[in-house]
């Protein structure tokens, strides 16, 4: 037999094998390990007892989530379409836009339940598409962090300057910031609100700079909406960076403050507003909610919707595949 050369040979019985040819074949506990390893059959039984597993533990959530959201205490008020004296009913924009008339209103809350404090007031809008794509790029980041030393502020047009001079903060987010005002009054006593703390940390320290103060801001023809003071910094100015935080659907909350007071049930709480934020030209529409938490956190329906459907769903899929192996009992 021709053997190629640098080949040699092994006799295995009566045959020769090539020495390279043997070593091919050669076990070794680097390269052939031996891992144990589980491998579970999936019988009927089995995979039923799973799925009942998986839907008790989905029912078993489903209760936790649904009793911990019934311990929030929410009341929610919409005060756009109340807030307009009579005469300007049939035309709101007149009425919005007319600084000589006045803007305050009074609303009453009832509270329904005993509310434990800190409850969290919030502002909430409809309506309004904080996701669109030209309004989301309309500012400066570089800005916010770093003021009039940020050179680059061309994303921010059309607010990008006024008169020749820059504006800070720049951008339609900043322009058009939130300005109606809440005063909560019970009794004869004005409730405490706490405006502090309301912005995320990691926004007020690495998002908008401890230096950098409002410039040229909102001293156009054309006011937006809230102005700022300009001797505080915008790291200290939290309802400015909470609004630009934008939402990513078109009905949103965004939070004001909070009463560090304890709010009985029957308790009567009039609310001194001023209506100055117009969501009247685009069909807005605007909502003052009082909210407690819960180990939840706040009040959301649809996590308990989710878990209910997927639960039902789950038990569904279940029973139908019970059916079908006591009919055939073969699959």
């Amino acid at each position: 037999m021709d053997v190629d050369e640098g080949s040699s040979l092994d006799t295995i019985g009566d045959q020769s094998v090539p020495q390279h040819s043997r070593r091919c074949k050669a076990f070794h506990q680097f390269t052939q390990q031996s891992l144990p390893a589980c491998k579970p059959v999936l019988t009927p039984k089995w995979v039923s007892s799973w799925r009942t597993t998986i839907c008790e533990g989905l029912f078993l959530k489903m209760f936790f989530t649904v009793f911990g959201y019934l311990q929030v205490v929410e009341i929610v008020d919409r005060y756009d379409a109340e807030c307009i004296p009579e005469a300007y009913k049939s035309n709101k924009m007149a009425y919005i836009k007319d600084n000589s008339i006045p803007k305050n209103c009074s609303q009453f809350l009832k509270v329904y339940k005993r509310m434990k404090a800190p409850i969290y007031i919030y502002y909430q809008l409809d309506n309004y598409y904080q996701n669109h794509r030209r309004y989301v790029k309309s500012k400066s980041e570089q800005q916010l962090l770093h003021g009039l030393g940020s050179n680059d502020t061309s994303s921010c047009k059309p607010q990008e300057s006024n008169n020749g001079l820059p504006i800070v903060p720049c951008g339609l987010i900043a322009w058009s910031l939130f300005n109606d005002t809440f005063t909560f009054i019970r009794g004869k006593s004005e409730l405490k609100v706490s405006r502090k703390n309301i912005a995320w940390k990691s926004d007020r320290d690495h998002k908008f700079g401890k230096h950098v103060y409002p410039f040229n801001f909102q001293n156009g023809t054309l006011i937006g909406g809230g102005k700022l003071e300009p001797s505080i910094p915008l790291s200290d100015q939290e309802d400015l960076i909470v609004w630009m935080r934008t939402a990513a659907l078109p009905s949103f909350r965004k939070l004001y403050g909070r009463i560090e007071e304890d709010l009985d049930t029957d308790d009567v709480v009039v609310v001194k507003l001023m209506n100055n934020y117009n969501t009247y030209s685009f069909g807005g529409k605007k909502k003052l909610v009082l909210s407690t938490s819960s180990w939840l956190g706040g009040k959301n329906d649809f996590l308990g919707a989710a878990y209910v459907f997927a639960g039902s769903s789950c038990i569904f899929v279940s029973l139908v595949f019970l059916l079908l192996h006591t009919k055939i009992p073969g699959n």
